[in-house]
């Protein structure tokens, strides 16, 4: 006589999957270098002017009772942050809303905040998608001061007579902070001394702590650092500021039609499709004013360098040949290829090492017209010359 069973086959359509309450997912990651700047007070407008220290009194000694005393002057320069703007829609059907188990709108939106930090730190530390009115990404500031360390992460190229610290320190100040790829701390981990002993000490019981000569180190894991145009980047970085025009603001949209940014063709109909769209936006602007310091006094350097990634990106030459009204060459010119300035040496020459782009500049001399333009630079070098008028 056969033994029946209702078995798991004869009961499939009663039992139903556990569905766990939570999503799996990372944290969101914040941006490092809204962290590590300073923050200004709010943009009260599109562009905010900050008045910069360019140039330093002097003092002398008088020769004698009856010796003149000499004169000196003070000046200063005004440094721009404007307003770039970060955006993005995401079209969900209601339907998707409406028997969704979870808070869609609530899962997007810290991953919205995420992505935002991670291109406010490309942007300014690599000039990766860089807005065309911010200035040069820090990594470009940094090489036109020659604060470029080669060699790799070594005890010598981080902590060396010309190495990435004291690149710094020759600008006039101590590096606050250390931004780099998340591979570096393997190479940091290599570093070892002539003992054979690692200088980086690892706690096998407890989290390994990294810093460089007291600074603390950071290593995004938000995607941001481009470990094919630097490994490391070091400053001070309370001399970066940035200023918030708009915080993150989001809105839902129930109406309107949303284009495909390059055919312009309607992709999506919200109110005949039955869709919603959340927006959000968020604006601000930085800068690295950089005041004249008696270490300084020109401002060609900048309290920033890096140590180049493992084959360095491709640079290009662009010389800039400063005249006067009779065709002399111009010593001592400042020219700032948006915000690198170097001066003019006798030949009437400043070189700058750029990549490709789009570069505004300004070309001053006292008592001097100040001239402006714009450089593209393409997969070439380039040359620039500036006559300053009568």
């Amino acid at each position: 006589m056969p033994v029946n069973a209702t078995l798991l086959q004869q009961a499939e359509a009663l039992i139903h999957e556990q569905v766990v309450n939570s999503i799996m997912q990372d944290t969101p990651k914040q941006s490092i270098v809204m962290q590590l700047g300073r923050r200004l007070p709010n943009m009260t407008s599109n562009q905010t002017r900050v008045p910069v220290l360019s140039m330093l009194p002097m003092a002398y000694w008088v020769n004698g009772e009856t010796g003149f005393k000499q004169t000196t002057n003070q000046a200063w320069d005004n440094v721009y942050l404007t307003a770039g703007e970060l955006a993005v829609i995401v079209p969900i059907p209601e339907a998707v809303v409406s028997d969704s188990s979870f808070d869609i709108i609530g899962e997007i939106t810290p991953r919205i905040n995420e992505a935002i930090g991670a291109k406010v730190d490309s942007a300014i530390a690599f000039g990766n998608g860089r807005p065309v009115e911010w200035q040069n990404d820090l990594v470009t500031l940094a090489r036109q001061a020659g604060n470029n360390v080669s060699g790799g992460i070594t005890y010598d190229t981080l902590m060396g007579e010309n190495g990435l610290l004291s690149k710094v320190e020759q600008s006039g100040y101590t590096v606050n902070g250390v931004m780099a790829a998340m591979t570096a701390r393997g190479a940091l981990r290599g570093i070892k001394d002539d003992a054979g002993r690692p200088i980086f000490a690892t706690d096998m019981q407890g989290a390994t702590r990294y810093g460089l000569d007291g600074a603390p180190m950071y290593f995004p894991e938000n995607g941001s650092f481009d470990p094919s145009v630097a490994q490391m980047i070091a400053g001070n970085w309370s001399q970066l500021v940035y200023s918030i025009r708009q915080d993150v603001t989001t809105k839902i949209l129930t109406e309107g039609v949303i284009q495909d940014p390059e055919t312009q063709q309607i992709v999506y109909n919200l109110a005949q499709q039955d869709m919603i769209a959340l927006r959000v936006v968020f604006r601000m602007g930085w800068a690295l004013p950089n005041p004249a310091t008696r270490l300084n006094p020109d401002r060609a350097n900048v309290p920033f360098a890096y140590i180049e990634a493992g084959t360095p990106v491709t640079t290009y030459t662009a010389t800039f040949t400063v005249q006067d009204h009779e065709s002399a060459n111009v010593e001592g010119a400042r020219v700032n290829v948006n915000g690198a300035i170097k001066k003019t040496n006798a030949s009437g020459q400043a070189v700058f090492d750029l990549r490709p782009g789009t570069y505004p500049y300004t070309v001053k001399k006292s008592g001097k017209r100040t001239m402006s333009g714009e450089l593209v630079v393409t997969s070439k070098a380039e040359t620039v010359s500036v006559q300053f008028p009568e």
